[in-house]
């Protein structure tokens, strides 16, 4: 059996910051898989952020874009992070997974 080599963590797209009426697509909250408290979350701070897709049209020979990001600060208390993204998250990745890169590293 082969052992999985990845360097990411899994995590999803919740939803942009936001108050009561207004959103901010500038600032994404993201859940990471297995972190549950703000604690955990802060080994993530400073990480790269990957959002991977397929689109149709082939650009240089290849069908799969990604927009990269950072982990900026945790944000609640269930271990949620925001993160800023080089272009703002479509709100049609709410849900989405994306990927947590354990770089740079820190430790």
């Amino acid at each position: 059996m082969a052992e999985s080599h990845r360097l990411y963590v899994k995590g999803k797209h919740l939803s942009y910051q936001r108050s009561k009426r207004t959103n901010n697509p500038s600032v994404s909250l993201l859940e990471i898989e297995g972190v549950g408290s703000p604690d955990e979350a802060k080994f993530y701070l400073g990480k790269r952020v990957a959002y991977v897709y397929r689109a149709s049209k082939e650009i240089r020979g290849s069908k799969i874009r990604v927009i990269w990001g950072k982990i900026t600060r945790t944000h609640g208390n269930n271990g949620a992070v925001r993160a800023s993204f080089k272009k703002n998250l479509p709100p049609k990745t709410f849900g989405a997974s994306v990927r947590i890169m354990l770089y740079p590293s820190n430790i």
